[in-house]
């Protein structure tokens, strides 16, 4: 038995081992894209056309990151293009953030913990809406925010996210369905208003989702555009997406070095970010209910 018990425990072990080799080659495959574009971003515009590509250039030039940031400033006064993209993507995400966190808790928590006529159909329609595609109501939506005076404005970008979006509503019903009845009926008993146990009960405990939700709907502000493309009409309101494209096609396009240099820096808050909230990241998908 003590025999078997080992037999099956070296199984594992190798087993496990195998994966993790195979995650490592993997992930080797799905970083050679983010190396290329780091490498190019150090090469000097001989070398960054060079073919086979050089992972490791020779010689580094750090100053791409400074001529890439400063690049035709002087269509805006002197001031680098990237530094107000950046301001600009900075004021939508965290508009975003904020109303993405708020709209879905509260939504979610309707759809989790309180009882209503109707509230499963309406949870089935919610999800239903996931199916829409966004270029299916682009030709509504831009009617409709001409018509409101805010094309050429940041409002279309953020203004919906404080509507809530139905993944994100599902997500954060799921963690709030694992959490337990009796927190809530100990709340009551206390005194605490439906407002209260919201607040006090489920929203400290739902950290870990909430905090998914934050990221998620950062990153989708972040890389957005397609909607600054249709909203956004002057070089000064341009988020670092579009702003991305339009360094791009200047002056008959700019070198390639120097897009993958203004590429790195778009990329790099992303990345950041994600390595140091990961830990709640998967925290939070695993405890959702959506590993299943």
């Amino acid at each position: 038995m003590a025999k078997r018990t080992r037999t099956l425990q070296q199984q594992n072990l190798v087993s496990v081992g195998i994966l993790h080799i195979v995650l490592a080659l993997l992930s080797i495959v799905f970083l050679i894209p983010l190396l290329w574009m780091i490498a190019t971003s150090l090469s000097t515009e001989k070398v960054a056309g060079s073919f086979p590509p050089q992972f490791i250039p020779e010689p580094i030039v750090w100053k791409n990151y400074y001529t890439a940031f400063n690049y035709q400033s002087e269509q805006l006064g002197g001031v680098p293009p990237m530094l107000i993209y950046a301001r600009n993507s900075l004021i939508v995400c965290i508009l975003v953030v904020a109303g993405a966190v708020i709209s879905n808790a509260i939504v979610a928590y309707s759809f989790a913990r309180l009882k209503w006529p109707g509230r499963d159909v309406a949870f089935s329609i919610t999800l239903a809406t996931m199916m829409i595609p966004f270029p299916v109501l682009m030709v509504p939506l831009y009617a409709m925010y001409k018509d409101f005076g805010w094309i050429g404005t940041f409002r279309p970008l953020w203004i919906p996210a404080w509507f809530a979006g139905a993944f994100n509503i599902f997500l954060l019903r799921q963690f709030f369905r694992t959490i337990p009845l009796e927190l809530s009926e100990a709340a009551k008993i206390d005194g605490c208003s439906e407002w209260g146990i919201f607040a006090k009960v489920i929203l400290p405990l739902a950290k870990p989702a909430l905090a998914v939700v934050a990221l998620f709907s950062f990153m989708a502000a972040w890389n957005d555009f397609l909607a600054p493309l249709l909203y956004l009409q002057s070089q000064e309101t341009f988020t670092l997406a579009l702003g991305l494209q339009n360094f791009k096609g200047q002056a008959g396009g700019s070198p390639i070095h120097l897009q993958m240099a203004a590429s790195t820096m778009v990329v790099a808050p992303v990345i950041i970010l994600f390595f140091f909230t990961q830990r709640q990241f998967i925290q939070g998908i695993a405890t959702s209910g959506l590993k299943g």
